[in-house]
């Protein structure tokens, strides 16, 4: 009923344009592209961006406005003007149109070669069909995507067909459309439009975009010549049809003659910018895999291209260091996952240094304790096409939104799906749970990650005497600290055993614990709440191994690649463990256990009952797991 209602309404319309002079068209469809103008935000916004994030560097100083309000005039003129031109005669056409170069399709078809036009929504593209009068005798056709609504579909085609163009739905295959061009003939194929899942991705105004590979596709099967055409506004009511020259290509390089017909796409667009459609979404982000790396087509970037535009990520960092190192061989994955990522992490300012530290970030964005929601959404807007949320947290899902980032992506936690629109489903119920790196993970794989980049050696360690470190502290609470009278103890037993210093590692808060493992030891030197972060790895990739609770520490050392002996009681190390090969998790697993509780309610058991010397053979062992 519906559908039936939109066709009544649109045969309204198109009786009373085509009833109107062209001069009146034209003039009424200015007024009613500067009203949509008006009255279309998101519109408006769209074509803004496109046109900014394109050709922008070539306009004058706050030229991007004025052309965004000229093309809503414009593509209105033509919209209307589209509908009252199949009703003239071809007379009436030659007193408003003009074709330049027509010669390369005669000489193509004059020479029995088909010609394959690559044509545009650039000005009033309706005047495409009428190519066919001058061409005497030469069938000329269209391939098309139909509309939804089939009797708007054969409105639009009626007026096509009746002046002998062929129109070919893309859902029906292309057999016909190949063997119009075998005859040889013409066919006209759009090659401006968003491919999807079914495109190439190469550069289009130097921004990857999934492009059809339809065009190429027929031309190389049919040896066709391609020729590019565009119809630019030449004035009021009247136009300019130009054949642009032909584009050479080879059988064997497809997507080569993919990316030059964007290429001649660009030229013509340059030649007349408020005639292009840029109220369409060329580049849109795919939904879910906007990370490339299982495209269907690929991606073309040949040898000798200069670099795409970045496509901008921020990932939101975890608040905890420990959990941050987990997260960073995902991040390194986005990174990885398609050529022109550009990687941005927005993090607690401790926390800066550690993801510096991290080859693949291109920039931090730290965030310093007591900044507004508002605050932190003014500092990201503007500036990223994707946002990762690692922390399940509301306030980070509010900040990306806030900051108008057009795709946030992250898990549904805490009543914030609503300002997520790529929602990552989480894993289902297992046992034992997934390790936490690999539910970042999961993040990864649901934007198109398609395996885990390796890790890279981000410094050269230093070969020093033996040194072992100590982490007694843990910040989540007492349940998760080996006493720290077994600290001492495992001091004691190595030295029977081994000459080596030792240093205690930790924040200002761990002083004291680490004040009582050092007391009467000459050879302990503490350390606690003495270094940065930045210091603190650099440290950590000097010793020769460390004894460490479940901490962010622990995990720093085993992503640096550093031995360590980590010590478990309330926690679960198949959650929160390290997963590194010189790593080695140390537990006597209690019935009660894992409580993660912060404080133990009973006999604190978990961690009593691991030995000393246990933890000394860990130690001791050391020595056969140094970096080479």
């Amino acid at each position: 009923m519906a559908d039936h209602l939109v066709y009544i309404l649109a045969l309204a319309v198109l009786r009373v344009v085509r009833w109107l002079p062209l001069r009146v068209c034209y003039a009424l469809g200015r007024g009613l592209g500067l009203f949509l103008w008006l009255i279309l935000p998101g519109y408006r916004r769209l074509a803004k961006e496109n046109i900014a994030r394109s050709i922008g560097d070539s306009l004058p100083p706050g030229g991007v406005a004025p052309l965004v309000r000229e093309h809503f005039a414009t593509l209105g003129a033509n919209a209307l003007s589209a509908i009252k031109i199949p009703s003239l005669t071809p007379a009436e056409i030659d007193r408003v149109a003009t074709i330049e170069n027509l010669d390369l399709i005669q000489k193509n078809i004059a020479a029995g070669r088909p010609v394959l036009l690559a044509i545009n929504h650039i000005g009033n593209w309706e005047l495409y069909a009428q190519l066919v009068f001058k061409v005497p005798g030469v069938r000329f056709g269209t391939v098309y995507q139909a509309l939804h609504n089939k009797r708007i579909d054969d409105l639009v085609n009626r007026d096509r067909r009746r002046l002998g163009v062929e129109t070919f739905d893309r859902k029906e295959g292309f057999q016909g459309a190949l063997a119009l061009l075998r005859e040889p003939g013409i066919l006209g194929v759009l090659v401006d439009q968003h491919a999807g899942n079914s495109g190439v991705w190469t550069p289009f105004f130097g921004r990857l975009c999934s492009t059809s590979p339809l065009a190429a596709t027929l031309a190389i099967r049919t040896g066709a010549a391609v020729i590019p055409v565009a119809i630019h506004t030449a004035g009021f009511a009247k136009w300019r049809v130009v054949l642009s020259p032909e584009i050479p290509w080879k059988a064997d390089e497809p997507d080569t003659l993919t990316l030059q017909i964007n290429k001649a796409l660009e030229r013509q667009i340059l030649a007349s910018p408020a005639d292009w459609f840029w109220v369409h979404n060329r580049w849109k982000t795919p939904l879910p895999n906007f990370l490339l790396q299982g495209a269907k087509r690929g991606i073309h970037l040949p040898h000798g291209e200069p670099d795409p535009k970045p496509f901008r990520i921020l990932l939101r960092s975890p608040n905890w260091l420990g959990d941050a190192v987990m997260a960073a061989p995902t991040a390194r994955a986005f990174k990885s996952g398609r050529p022109d990522a550009r990687l941005s992490v927005a993090c607690p300012a401790k926390l800066a240094d550690f993801w510096r530290r991290v080859g693949e970030v291109d920039e931090v964005v730290p965030l310093e304790k007591g900044q507004s929601i508002l605050q932190v959404a003014a500092a990201l807007r503007g500036r990223f096409d994707v946002a990762v949320l690692f922390p399940n947290s509301l306030r980070s899902a509010l900040e990306v939104y806030l900051a108008g980032i057009p795709r946030r992506v992250g898990y549904a936690g805490h009543s914030r799906g609503v300002l997520l629109n790529q929602i990552i489903p989480p894993p289902k119920m297992a046992f034992p749970p997934p390790h936490h790196a690999d539910r970042y993970w999961r993040i990864a794989a649901r934007c198109g990650a398609t395996e885990q980049p390796p890790a890279t050696k981000l410094w050269k360690p230093n070969r020093r005497a033996p040194v072992i470190g100590l982490c007694p502290g843990a910040e989540y609470g007492p349940a998760k600290r080996w006493p720290a009278y077994r600290f001492k103890m495992l001091i004691q037993q190595v030295e029977e055993k081994m000459n080596c210093q030792w240093v205690i590692l930790g924040t200002a808060t761990d002083t004291p614990v680490a004040r009582e493992i050092a007391f009467g030891a000459g050879n302990v030197s503490d350390l606690t709440g003495k270094t940065s972060l930045s210091e603190l790895m650099d440290l950590l990739l000097t010793l020769t191994g460390l004894v460490t609770n479940d901490t962010g520490t622990m995990h720093l050392a085993d992503f640096l690649g550093t031995p360590v002996a980590a010590i478990f009681g309330s926690t679960e190390p198949a959650l929160t463990g390290p997963r590194g090969p010189r790593s080695r998790v140390i537990r006597r697993k209690a019935e009660c256990a894992p409580c993660l509780l912060r404080q133990c309610p009973l006999d604190f058991r978990c961690m009593e009952d691991i030995p000393v010397e246990l933890v000394a053979e860990a130690v001791l062992a050391f020595r056969s797991t140094r970096r080479r």
